[in-house]
């Protein structure tokens, strides 16, 4: 899988968590940058990355992942 292709679906897998289809997420977009993803949905969002990619991420690397392109990254480690 690509970069582009584990971004796109993190971008749906969040726009179907928040109910939001406007959500546009970049490598470099943080939490902070989409509207109503505050904690709660942050490990909803995890675990369906997870759930759909078959991996498990470590709970440190969950807390300490600074942007969604980090996620990816880690992502495309697992999953190659």
């Amino acid at each position: 899988m690509t970069q582009q292709e584990i971004l796109s679906s993190f971008t749906r897998i969040l726009r179907d968590l928040l109910l939001d289809d406007s959500i546009e997420l970049a490598m470099d977009t943080r939490r902070d940058d989409v509207p109503n993803w505050d904690s709660f949905n942050y490990i909803n969002f995890i675990v369906a990355v997870e759930m759909e990619f078959g991996l498990k991420f470590k709970v440190a690397d969950i807390e300490s992942f600074p942007d969604i392109g980090a996620i990816v990254k880690e992502t495309m480690k697992m999953v190659a």
